[in-house]
Formats: C-alpha cells, structure tokens, sequence
C-alpha cells in the first residue's frame, strides 16, 4: 500500500487542526478545494498572525523610539518583543545580534554592503552552485565595485554539495563563505555546521541563508557556527517585507552602516555625525514595527508545534507523495540527496514547465514554475527550469492524493 510505513506519523501529526487556522483554506479554486504546494515561495499566514496586523493597526499605529506617550511606548515594546522573540528562536545570544530587514534579500545584501566595504581587491567569497539569485547578484556587485574573486562549489549528481572541492577552494585570500541553509530548488539540507568549521579554521567567515530552513528545523546559530544568519517572515507563516539579519556582535560593531537617516545615527550635525548602538545602527528610517509584531506571532505558533516536528511530518508527506509519482511515467526528479527537505522539482518527460503548472492549477493544485531564482543551478541541471511542490505543515494526506491524481490525469496529454 502506497505510504504504508509513514502511516504512523502521518496519521498522528495534527495536520488538519492545523490546517483549521488558516483561513484562505475556506477558498476554491476553480471550483476545488485548495491544494497549496508553494510553501518554498510564501507560506500562509495562521489567524493568529493576521489579528495580530489588525490589532496594531487598530490600537497600536504610533512611531516607535521616538515618543514618550503611551501609544509610542507600546509599539516600542511590541517590536522589542518581537527582538527577543527572533533572538530566542535561533539561539543568538543578544538582542543586539537582530537587525530587522525587509527580508533575506536585503540581510545579504546589507552584509555584501557593509561587511563588503572591509574587503579589498583579490579578497575571495564563496558560494555554491545550488544559491538563490539574492545570495548572488550582491557578491558580483561587490566584485564590480570593490575587485573580490567569487568562487563556487559544484553539486553531485544527487543534488549535494562537493564538499572535497569546498575545502579546496579556501586560499589565503577567502574571506567569507555565503550558502544556503537549505536548498530552495533541490530542497538539499547542506551540512552548514561542518562547512563552518572549515570555514573559520581557514580564518574565514560564514553567512547562511535560512529561508528555506527556519520553519522546518530548530535554528540554533551558536550551534551551527554561523557569522551570519539571514531569513524572512514570509516562509515561516508571518507577515511579508519582514526579515531578520543575526550576525555576531563583534562583527556587526566592526561594520559601517548599510543607510544614513533617522533612528541608526547617536548625534547628527552638519560636520559630523555618530551612529546609534547596536542593533540600530543598521535600522535606518521608520520600521516595520507592525510586521515585526505579527512575525513575533509567527514564531509563538511554530514554537507552538515545534519546528523539527513539523519538519519530520512534512518529509513523511514528500515520502509519501514521491511513492505515488513513481507510478506516474515520464516523471524527472531534480534532488535526491539524503535527508532532504520537503521540496519536490520535477519534470513530465519533455514538456514545459509552465504547462504543467497551468493543467495543475485548473485542477486546484498550486505549485511553482520556472527557474525559481536559480539560474545557475538551472544551468548546471542542462534544464530551463522545474516544477516545484513544497510542503508545509498544514498540508494533508489529501493534498497528496489531489496532487497525485492531478499529475497522473495530466501526464498522457503531456506526454
């Protein structure tokens, strides 16, 4: 029987309570029930997380650090609170190690821009073949502007990293490693703890990108190693445009700023100007206050359920729902490696990409088409792009058997 022996945790993960919290799931799509399968793009955001937004926005809209009446002081103390909650959930030691951003894309690109500017000419960064467009483009406008040399590991055939390459490609010259967490396309878990050891025993840093990693694994930042941990609200059930940048105190103090304005400077005048302590100093203008309160409830709810649970569930799901396209012919995996997370990329035979994403929205299946911001890996892989399932914790059995069946009923016509 297909699934049989994830059967147990299956049937005993709360899914479907779950599942009853968020509210888009009363919609339909062409008529069906809704098959949500592009967690890796946006997750949904729980009821707790939008009466949050509703809240403060109703009793709470004031500007913070900036007044001393009480409508100010509690938006203050809602966004510290949403500090600390980001602090407790991946282990940093201080409050001052969070620096609120607009989300992953901006954190790396804060680090490439202010961490950039202690670089010289021939200094080296590396990356690996299997990154997101944003843990790429800003390392190539650093070497525009100030001459670094990036260097890339390549993938195995199963999707991995070549981690005898990674240790060779270290010189006297690297100075910082940026990789992600988990891949997005492959859904390949690098091992970012041993590539931080080899990192700092070669006297370099390391920055890894945790989108894809925070809601379904306990981030612990001391544990891993990391210099630098970058992630966003969005793919972990909160709020969008809300992100969080840790990197170690030493670092952050070391660095310029990333932006000029209000809220990051100590004393403005027109000769000189100081900066603000950490973590201001990298906070210019007027904060999403509002969205770090609502992320603050993001992560109560998935400390709640607790991230490797949901994890554990959502890879008996992938398990599960592999065992039923293995039936289907003409199906291509891309990213097998052991252990991977809950994303499925694949192909019908030579069809596009795009028409199997549009056949499976008319039958209420919702995936991800295209190069997913990972041209390069695109390239390595000799393809355009992929389809691309991704699993959350408020997806069911059912949503595998609807995907599934969708696939088998669209494979012949694109066959």
């Amino acid at each position: 029987m297909r699934g049989r022996k994830h059967m147990s945790l299956l049937n005993t993960f709360p899914a479907e309570s779950i599942r009853a919290d968020f509210p888009i799931f009363e919609r339909k799509i062409n008529g069906r029930p809704i098959v949500y399968l592009d967690n890796a793009a946006t997750t949904q955001a729980p009821k707790s997380v939008i009466s949050s937004i509703n809240e403060h926005y109703t009793n709470f809209r004031a500007n913070v650090h900036r007044g001393v009446h009480t409508l100010s002081q509690e938006a203050t103390a809602a966004m510290e609170a949403a500090r600390e909650a980001a602090r407790r959930f991946i282990g940093a030691a201080s409050t001052d190690e969070i620096i609120f951003t607009r989300g992953t894309t901006e954190a790396i690109n804060l680090v490439a821009s202010s961490y950039g500017e202690l670089l010289r000419p021939g200094d080296r960064v590396i990356l690996t073949a299997m990154e997101h467009h944003s843990n790429i483009v800003p390392w190539q406008m650093l070497r525009s502007r100030k001459g670094i040399e990036i260097d890339v590991v390549p993938i195995l055939p199963d999707g991995s990293l070549d981690m005898e390459v990674y240790a060779a490609l270290f010189t006297d010259r690297t100075r910082l490693v940026a990789v992600a967490h988990v891949s997005n396309v492959l859904g390949t878990v690098n091992p970012v703890a041993d590539m931080a050891r080899i990192a700092h025993n070669n006297g370099a840093l390391i920055l890894v990108d945790g989108a894809q990693a925070v809601a379904h694994t306990t981030v612990d930042v001391a544990g891993i190693g990391a210099d630098f941990y970058v992630f966003s609200s969005h793919k972990m059930y909160g709020p969008t445009g809300i992100g969080i940048l840790y990197g170690r105190r030493s670092l952050l103090e070391a660095m310029p700023p990333y932006q000029g304005g209000g809220e990051m400077i100590g004393h403005v005048s027109f000769n000189h100007t100081t900066w603000a302590d950490l973590p201001y100093k990298f906070e210019a203008g007027t904060p999403d206050y509002i969205g770090a309160a609502a992320f603050a409830r993001a992560v109560e709810f998935l400390e709640n359920i607790g991230p490797d649970k949901a994890g554990a569930y959502e890879h008996s799901l992938m398990e599960y729902a592999l065992e039923g396209m293995s039936g289907i012919e003409g199906i291509r995996l891309f990213g097998t490696a052991s252990g991977k997370a809950a994303v499925i990329s694949f192909l019908i035979g030579k069809a596009h990409h795009y028409d199997t994403g549009v056949l499976l929205d008319h039958l209420g299946v919702e995936v991800r088409t295209g190069h997913h911001c990972a041209q390069p890996l695109m390239e390595t892989l000799g393809i355009e792009g992929t389809v691309r399932a991704s699993l959350a914790m408020y997806n069911t059995k059912a949503d595998v058997d609807a995907f599934v069946a969708a696939l088998a009923r669209i494979a012949p016509m694109l066959a």
